[in-house]
């Protein structure tokens, strides 16, 4: 399997142990995937906030760059960009009359060959891979799954897993062996757009989703987007804290990839304690 990639801003900068973290799994699939070269920041959520125009030409130019590469879909783990991707792919797919300004804009011609992935959608395709590579079975880890805002909405552009009652996630978990933990919060918002201007309600927000992990009997929260993580560590005001694992790393720890310690190394949370409790460091 071949991919173009797409990591955004993020994973150059405050989630780089996600992007590790992606590559170092799409190699244990035997994926390869391929930077975009020269790619552009997706626009998320300044663009989208300010400019129609912007907001599909900046992402679209991302698509050109897939669609000129010719490395097969193009992969995106942020969920900001994969949000405003896709998005510029559904109205590049669906409106002949948007689809004519965007290519203009960009200077391209729109094939729609290429399809825009997450990475969980990749992973839970190919689920059977990853079993077979188990060597750390995740179990006596507990945790919950948690998607956040962008990866599941507006449903009828992101079509990702079930809007209301997401189960990818899970169900990768649950694979490896974690117990995942029922609860209701799986799609709230973390407040990730408000943690720099109002602290308070993003504060507000993030704890709240920290109470109910533990409500739920969750030792860690586990996501897929790099905004809901970093805003996760940053503003929990429970004691004690709630570690917050990419889903990638997980995976990591249950292949025993080499990358693991220098992930988690990152992390704001220390993570590794519930690890060690299970077992699993």
């Amino acid at each position: 399997m071949e991919f173009s990639y797409y990591p955004g801003c993020s994973l150059h900068a405050t989630a780089t142990e996600y992007d590790a973290s992606t590559r170092a799994v799409f190699e244990a699939l035997g994926a390869t995937l391929v930077e975009l070269e020269d790619w552009v920041c997706c626009g998320a959520s300044s663009a989208h906030s300010a400019s129609a125009n912007l907001a599909a030409s900046l992402p679209a130019v991302n698509i050109a760059l897939a669609q000129e590469a010719a490395k097969g879909d193009l992969v995106a783990p942020c969920a900001a960009c994969f949000n405003r991707i896709k998005a510029a792919d559904y109205a590049l797919r669906n409106d002949p009359d948007r689809r004519k300004e965007i290519e203009d804009a960009v200077e391209f011609t729109y094939t729609g060959d290429v399809h825009v992935r997450h990475p969980l959608d990749v992973v839970v395709n190919n689920l059977d891979s990853i079993v077979a590579q188990v060597k750390r079975p995740l179990t006596g880890l507990k945790v919950v799954s948690y998607y956040g805002c962008l990866l599941v909405r507006p449903p009828k552009l992101m079509e990702f897993d079930n809007p209301e009652n997401p189960v990818w996630m899970n169900r990768i978990l649950q694979t490896l062996g974690a117990e995942v933990k029922n609860w209701s919060y799986a799609v709230d918002c973390c407040g990730g757009s408000a943690s720099l201007p109002r602290v308070d309600i993003a504060t507000k927000l993030v704890t709240g989703l920290a109470v109910h992990a533990r409500e739920a009997g969750a030792e860690a929260i586990v996501t897929a987007c790099p905004m809901c993580q970093m805003n996760l560590e940053m503003r929990q005001a429970n004691r004690p804290q709630v570690p917050i694992f990419y889903f990638t790393e997980l995976i990591g720890v249950a292949l025993g990839l080499p990358g693991v310690g220098a992930w988690l190394g990152k992390h704001l949370i220390e993570p590794t304690g519930v690890l060690r409790a299970a077992g699993l460091v």
